[in-house]
């Protein structure tokens, strides 16, 4: 079972968000080694091979559910949302008006999802998401959350520096430019939708969506001409 797989069963029985394995003790001096398991590791494992065994989890489902958020979600769909706003003035209105009816628009439904409101950066605020009691994040058009999201010293600096946090990532932000942070619960949700890089203008939606990335909808990163991958 990989590690993917372990972060987002520990998510989804609830137990502690940034679950790591520590490094293990080679057995013999001069001798390869692998990582050992953390025990938070080992409990997950345990409780889906006991969820398998009582015919509560399907293997099959499950690896199916994983697949689709690690990989055909990810943050895709958020960036296609980013992408249809910055070239529909129309579809803008109607996403930061009611983000969940018009994310709808586009298919991106489903559990994590609802509740969502959408965060517009502009020359004069930039938006920054947080969740300070566990990783409330929109999995349909996120996919999973990072790891660095779900931990502790992101979850308390975001709050209390968040400048600081952003200069972390590489994001300078001017002084006359106000920062924003949003605290996600389980009520609501939030997607940053950043602004437009200058030069983008006959570039077409699958092309914008390619410059989007996760960070940039979180608020920790900005949307450049220089990216290429989504």
């Amino acid at each position: 079972m990989d590690t993917t797989r372990r972060g987002f069963l520990t998510t989804a029985v609830g137990a502690a968000a940034g679950a790591a394995t520590g490094p293990a003790q080679a057995a013999e001096a001069g001798h390869d080694h692998q990582d050992a398991p953390s025990d938070m590791t080992l409990r997950v494992k345990s409780l889906e091979s006991l969820l398998v065994e009582k015919g509560l989890v399907d293997p099959a489902a499950l690896d199916a559910l994983v697949d689709t958020f690690e990989h055909k979600v990810g943050p895709r769909n958020g960036a296609r949302v980013v992408a249809k706003a910055w070239t529909d003035p129309a579809y803008k209105r109607r996403l930061l008006a009611d983000a969940d009816t018009a994310i709808a628009e586009l298919g991106y439904t489903g559990q994590q999802g609802e509740h969502m409101v959408v965060l517009e950066n502009t020359p004069s605020v930039h938006h920054m998401v947080v969740c300070t009691l566990c990783s409330c994040y929109p999995w349909p058009t996120l996919g999973l959350p990072p790891v660095w999201y779900k931990s502790a010293p992101y979850r308390s600096r975001a709050v209390i520096d968040p400048r600081g946090v952003l200069q972390e990532f590489g994001v300078q932000i001017p002084g006359d430019v106000e920062v924003r942070v949003w605290d996600s619960t389980a009520e609501v949700r939030y997607l940053v939708l950043p602004e437009r890089p200058a030069g983008t203008e006959g570039m077409s939606e699958e092309a914008l969506a390619a410059l989007v990335s996760r960070d940039a909808m979180i608020g920790v990163g900005k949307v450049t001409l220089a990216r290429v991958n989504p």
